[in-house]
């Protein structure tokens, strides 16, 4: 069945009556597409008179019959289809959508190589007059199917099970490195555009359930799929090609999520000579099921060898085990080891002794430098504490802390497990040290300008030999009779090495600090004056030095308080009377007298 042609251009134009002709439009061809594809092509018609919602004939031309039009489908005629197109048409294969009134879109699933042929669209009339073009032609030109995707050998690396697809295992933060190889021997000029894709595990593939991770554009630009443009534009993802049909993607810093079934996609596209871009062919294929082995899940910590009792001053070592399926210490992973030490019956992992970080430097914790304690790596993942010189102190209960870091971008490290072991009781033997102190101000009154000299005798039971004492003297002000809130402050004393160590006296005069029996210290306060008043004691303490050298307080104690009074002498009083006359100074000199000698006695029975 043929179409009418147009009127002939010159005709129209000398009716004058070529501004509203009907006019109908196809896209230029010819039209390149696969077999086994699907294809749409496009109508619509312009120009028309009558109702808006316009009908639709659809004609293939064959090459080997070119005069002849074989009816496909319209949208007024439901037995309009030949033969060869009937069945396809009630199958839904082939379809004639409405976009509109005037606009139709034909539809053709699974492409076959005889429906190549030129194409026409045909409106049948409603004007009023035959006016204008009432048909549009394109060619569809039908391609063999060559597009090929496999995964590339040697296949993807990591432990690899036997399996279809492989199953591949890769640890966290280590590289998720996996091949595809697309190739099509298409004799048109073509595009190749190629994706990874994720699923998650045990997911049905599809494009619902399919993830792009990156993707290879058919104008050669590289895109990440949503989740992963930020690991992209980081660097811990990438596309690479190599050769004209092997193409790579590397997932940098393998975390949890990636897991899951990954998938090659290779999509053939072409230019229409339109200028568009058509896709003309797309397959996939499954490259591998992998599974991230977290680090979380296998990190483990033990300790040993068990609970320690020693002495003080001998050697305490523990050992720190960290096992676990774990990759090693390098490019991908890295670990840091450390002892943590509560005192028996304290809540908590407690303070950190010392820590070998991811670079293999060794940080003492705070309250333990100056110690010689070593912390070193003895095998493979084994770490060792030693204390060279054990002190009463360090009893209590010790925990050895692991953290494992994968490295993101460059060198930054992230921390992706950590793990506490079992408490490991460690007990030190006490020293036995008993100080008893016994302070007292020489001489009992004291009145300024003279001397304060105060004694601390110390009496020691218990004890290894060389035992040393050191003493230090302390001051409480008092204001009005009342003791003062400020803290107790340091006045001056001698450590155990016999070097004196001088704080801040309260009138601000010259202190001397001095030992003047084997047990027996004490302080002077020279030139005593008003400010010096206040409420002295010392504070004996009792050292040990073992055989590394350092020095541990095994005890210590608090002496009674001594209280320091500067009095006046009585004559000082007369002084100044004196200058003004005798009668007066005798008079007022005797008022001073007796009243200082009631403040006098007041003070003394307080005392």
């Amino acid at each position: 069945m043929g179409a009418p042609g147009p009127a002939p251009l010159s005709l129209l134009l000398m009716l004058g009556i070529g501004c509203c002709a009907r006019e109908v439009l196809v896209p230029k061809g010819p039209l390149y597409r696969v077999v086994g594809t699907t294809v749409f092509i496009p109508c619509n018609v312009s120009g028309y008179e009558g109702p808006a919602q316009q009908d639709f004939e659809w004609f293939l031309y064959r090459s080997e019959a070119p005069e002849v039009a074989l009816s496909i489908i319209s949208t007024r005629d439901a037995q309009f289809s030949y033969a060869v197109f009937a069945p396809r048409v009630a199958a839904g294969e082939v379809q004639v959508q409405r976009l509109r009134g005037d606009a139709v879109l034909l539809r053709i699933a699974h492409l076959q190589a005889q429906d190549a042929g030129v194409y026409e669209c045909y409106t049948p009339s409603t004007d009023a007059r035959y006016l204008g073009s009432y048909s549009g032609k394109v060619e569809l030109r039908v391609l063999p199917d060559t597009l090929q995707v496999s995964p590339a050998p040697p296949g993807p690396r990591g432990r690899q099970a036997p399996t279809s697809p492989p199953r591949l295992t890769v640890y966290e933060g280590q590289e998720l490195a996996l091949g595809c190889l697309a190739r099509t021997s298409t004799q048109e000029h073509t595009h190749m555009a190629v994706s990874f894709g994720r699923a998650v595990p045990e997911a049905p593939v599809g494009r619902a359930t399919l993830q792009e991770v990156v993707g290879l554009r058919s104008d050669l630009a590289v895109e990440a799929g949503g989740p992963y443009a930020e690991r992209l534009t980081a660097g811990e993802l990438y596309l690479s090609k190599g050769g004209a049909d092997r193409y790579r993607m590397v997932v940098g810093g393998t975390q949890a999520g990636d897991a899951g079934t990954y998938h090659c996609t290779a999509a053939e596209w072409i230019q229409d000579p339109d200028g568009s871009w058509a896709q003309i062919a797309e397959k996939r294929a499954v490259l591998a099921q992998v599974d991230v082995q977290t680090l979380s899940s296998q990190l483990a910590v033990t300790v040993g060898p068990g609970e320690r009792r020693v002495g003080p001053g001998e050697p305490l070592e523990l050992l720190c085990n960290v096992s676990g399926a774990l990759p090693p210490q390098g490019r991908h992973a890295a670990y840091s080891v450390g002892w943590e030490m509560a005192p028996a019956g304290a809540p908590g992992p407690g303070r950190l002794v010392a820590q070998l970080d991811t670079e293999g430097v060794v940080s003492l914790g705070p309250g333990y430098e100056g110690r010689h304690i070593a912390m070193e790596k003895v095998a493979s993942r084994t770490y060792r504490l030693r204390l060279e010189a054990a002190r009463p102190g360090d009893a209590g209960t010790y925990r050895c802390l692991a953290k494992a870091y994968v490295r993101g971008t460059g060198t930054r490290l992230r921390e992706a497990a950590s793990a506490r072991s079992r408490p490991l009781p460690v007990h030190v033997r006490e020293e036995g040290v008993v100080l008893e102190a016994v302070a007292q101000l020489t001489g009992g009154t004291v009145y300024r300008g003279e001397t304060a000299s105060l004694l601390c005798n110390i009496s020691v039971r218990g004890g290894p030999p060389g035992l040393r004492l050191a003493a230090s003297w302390w001051v409480e002000r008092q204001e009005d009779g009342e003791q003062s809130s400020v803290p107790a402050q340091l006045v001056g004393g001698m450590n155990q090495d016999g070097v004196a160590e001088l704080g801040v006296r309260p009138g601000g005069g010259p202190v001397s600090v001095e030992l003047v029996g084997p047990r027996s210290h004490r302080l002077r306060l020279h030139s005593l004056g008003p400010e010096d008043e206040g409420v002295y004691h010392c504070t004996p303490s009792a050292w040990v030095q073992h055989a590394d050298y350092t020095w541990y307080q095994a005890g210590s104690t608090r002496s009674g308080p001594v209280t320091v009074y500067p009095y006046t002498h009585a004559l000082d009083t007369l002084l100044v009377p004196m200058l003004v006359g005798s009668g007066v100074a005798l008079v007022t000199g005797a008022v001073v007298l007796a009243t200082i000698t009631c403040c006098f006695m007041k003070r003394l029975r307080k005392r």
